[in-house]
């Protein structure tokens, strides 16, 4: 078990590399050739211009003003002055939002910490038990840490009393925060969707699932359905093709093309030497040819590959997926078929809100929509696997971490890591950072199986991989973490004692893995926080990409990648801090500086990102914020569940009647939540939508609505094409009756003559087959 000692080895190790860390950003940060590298977003915005090339060519790489140096700290309070609406104007809103989780820990913790100081540390330090405990237990491992914890309290200790109040106190007082925080965000996103600029998808649904038709195409079909189910509303469509070949041709010319300008570039300085390079794989062996006349000719002959592709798309009706993109008149005409059942069959005409365009993940818009379920079924298990295959490197990174009782089973061990330097760093520092290494490749696999799953929206990809990453660290991280590491710390109580003693032995063990997380959170949250400002990689491939492939300003461009927030990696993690402060706050609250260090840091390292590095890759208005409430309300509900337990094995049975209230009220709390502010995050109100297009109406009285949603869905490989997409529209006037082939809906067209509210015949042809 860590000792004292050891969390200072950590403190110390981790403090160090944050500092350094810090130190490095803010020298690197100042110099000019770094400039594309730390304020990105402000060279996209079109704000920021490369730093002066005037005077001595040194100058144009390194700063030479001292005075600069001496203000090395002025970005924090420039990441700290920006106003919330300007940064919601700056960043967007999901951005905004973010941030506000830090904020919400600092809130919540910050009062429990200093209540858990004032009340339980001394309760729990006086409690007298652990010396008891170390002679009758003499196989349990005690640390110094543990005087602070609930283990030290005697077992019927009327000093328990003191944990229970607490629990109710720390409960209502989180609630209390996030009810207020919950208000706060659903008005922010209220008042965004009111004052945000038009957007092709506050007028477009996606429909999928669009049943087969014998005598109209699918276009024909989707035409036909909308204009007689939702008259004189409807406006245009797009049919989704299938054009992933046509995506992986298009990429590939493009690589080919930049390779091209590469070696012209290279050529147009040394017009004596012609370029070479070999066939092989990224040009590593095979037959030297040259290069320039080599992608010349594949470059033509793909592009006629494409042109090849793309007309067989158009002209296959084997290629047009089920689904469609369909625009309204007026977002009130949207979200009324956004929000409602199309027909009797529900597994039919499904409608729902379309992504934003540059939200769309076109790849899998061609998965057929009978596949989907299955699909997640396969990810489900899949996702099982994963999580329990996980649990070896967990338990290694536990043994690490208990390596005192680890001697005990193998005695050998002793005079290897029985030195107090060694000892000191095996427990302080490596568990945490193991633990951290084992993590990083995993939010990458998540998130292709959530791509398998079939989700059509990047913002859908991310929420469902941070989903998975947050029940992964929920299973592994947390509850892995704490059975695995007391089943080989009591491996001998297990062995000797009789079934009805483990729980005892695991119950008083558990508050005993908080020396474990703290070490943890120190290296993930300090030194892994401190890395995240310092873009140590990003800066690395600038440079080298600035080197050997940027010839134009174009290409300076590509090379500055600003990157974006990581919500399935960066949203996870954070409510694992949430789970480990409310979880331990009334078992060993000595836990709860340390993540209140990393919420303050977070903070403050975040909402610098945001505003001069990350690039938002799309908005969705906070939409997330549910799933936040939720995980936090997890992790109280498991934090009450955790104490109730402990205070069985502490001989507490009549306060079981009394904690259990905690996870009811708990749980209706978030009842009341739902209810009450999640059809904001999942609904648009149609009042809203109508003083929006009454407004516009007002303002913009010759807009042509469908002029700006042409292209607004049209797939990205079929924009600037040399063969372009028809728009049904432009053959079939609007304000005409929808050509059918149905002889029985011909005959009934005579009657359906009326017209539109805007004076186009509708076509009412009474029941419509589905």
């Amino acid at each position: 078990m860590a000792t004292l000692s050891d969390i200072t080895v950590s403190a110390s190790i981790n403090s160090l590399f944050a500092f350094l860390f810090l130190v490095a950003f803010a020298i690197l940060r100042l110099q000019p050739m770094n400039d594309r590298v730390y304020f990105p977003k402000w060279y996209l915005k079109g704000i920021r211009e490369n730093p002066s090339t005037s005077g001595p060519l040194v100058k144009h790489y390194v700063n030479l003003d001292v005075r600069m140096y001496l203000r090395l700290l002025n970005w924090i309070p420039a990441a700290l002055k920006m106003p919330q609406l300007e940064l919601i104007e700056h960043a967007g809103l999901d951005s905004a939002v973010y941030i506000r989780i830090y904020l919400l820990g600092l809130k919540i913790f910050v009062p429990i910490a200093l209540l858990a100081f004032a009340v339980l540390l001394p309760v729990n330090y006086t409690g007298g038990s652990f010396s008891i405990m170390s002679l009758k237990m003499k196989d349990l491992t005690f640390g110094e840490i543990d005087k602070f914890s609930i283990s030290n309290v005697p077992p019927a200790s009327k000093r328990l009393a003191a944990h229970i109040i607490m629990a109710y106190v720390f409960t209502f007082w989180t609630c209390y925060i996030l009810y207020k925080e919950y208000k706060i965000v659903t008005d922010m996103r209220l008042n965004f969707l009111a004052s945000q600029k038009r957007r092709p998808d506050q007028f477009t649904v996606i429909v999928r699932n669009v049943p087969s038709d014998a005598d109209e195409s699918v276009s024909e079909h989707v035409e036909h359905f909308f204009r007689v189910n939702h008259p004189g509303q409807y406006l245009t469509h797009k049919v989704v093709y299938n054009a992933n070949k046509l995506a992986k041709m298009v990429d590939k010319k493009k690589d080919l093309h930049n390779r091209l300008i590469y070696y012209t570039n290279k050529y147009e300085r040394r017009p004596n030497k012609r370029p070479t390079t070999k066939t092989g794989f990224w040009g590593l062996w095979g037959k030297k040819i040259d290069a320039i006349n080599y992608y010349t000719e594949e470059i033509d002959k793909l592009g006629k590959e494409e042109v090849a592709e793309r007309e067989r798309v158009i002209g296959d009706p084997e290629a047009v997926v089920p689904a469609a993109f369909v625009s309204f008149r007026s977002r009130w005409g949207a979200a009324v078929c956004a929000q409602t059942q199309q027909t009797r069959n529900p597994t039919r005409w499904l409608t729902d809100w379309a992504p934003e365009p540059r939200d769309v993940y076109w790849s899998n818009l061609a998965i057929p929509f009978v596949e989907l379920n299955v699909r997640k079924l396969v990810m489900a298990v899949a996702l099982f696997g994963l999580i329990f295959s996980f649990m070896i490197p967990i338990t290694i990174v536990q043994t690490l971490a208990n390596i005192e009782s680890i001697e005990k089973v193998l005695p050998f061990l002793k005079p290897i890591v029985d030195k107090g330097s060694t000892k000191s760093f095996i427990q302080g520092f490596l568990p945490g950072m193991v633990l951290k290494i084992f993590l990083l490749v995993l939010p990458m696999i998540l998130m292709e199986m959530s791509k398998i799953e079939g989700y059509v929206a990047l913002s859908d990809l991310e929420a469902k991989s941070a989903a998975k990453f947050y029940f992964f660290l929920l299973v592994n991280v947390f509850l892995g973490s704490i059975v695995t590491g007391t089943a080989l710390q009591q491996l001998k109580e297990f062995l000797n004692k009789s079934a009805s003693e483990i729980p005892k032995t695991v119950g008083v063990s558990v508050p005993m893995k908080a020396t474990f997380f703290i070490t943890y959170i120190m290296v993930d949250g300090w030194a892994g926080i401190a890395a995240e400002v310092l873009r140590l990689f990003p800066l690395i491939m600038y440079h080298l990409k600035n080197i050997f492939l940027v010839k134009t300003d174009k290409d300076r461009d590509e090379a500055m990648d600003p990157g974006s927030l990581l919500w399935p990696i960066t949203e996870p993690r954070l409510q694992l801090y949430f789970l480990l402060g409310l979880v331990y706050s009334t078992v060993t609250p000595i836990l709860l500086p340390f993540i209140i260090i990393f919420f303050a840091f977070a903070y403050l390292i975040f909402r610098h990102q945001i505003i001069n590095v990350y690039h938002q890759k799309y908005e969705s208005a906070a939409s997330f914020w549910p799933d936040v409430n939720r995980r936090i309300l997890i992790g109280l509900i498991i934090s009450q569940l955790s104490l109730l337990g402990l205070l069985s094995t502490k001989q507490a049975a009549n306060s079981t009647p009394v904690l259990l209230v905690l996870p009811v009220l708990t749980f209706a709390f978030h009842k009341l939540c739902k209810n009450r502010f999640e059809s904001a995050f999942r609904k648009f109100p149609l009042q809203d939508a109508m003083v929006k297009d009454t407004l516009e109406r007002a303002t913009e009285p010759q807009l042509n609505l469908k002029e700006y949603l042409k292209d607004a869905y049209t797939h990205p490989v079929f924009k600037g094409g040399e063969v372009e997409l028809m728009d049904i529209d432009e053959v079939v006037d609007e304000c005409h009756v929808v050509a059918t082939k149905r002889s029985s809906r011909r005959s009934s067209l005579k009657g359906s003559q009326a017209g539109t509210s805007d004076g186009c015949p509708e076509d009412r042809t009474g029941i419509y087959a589905v």
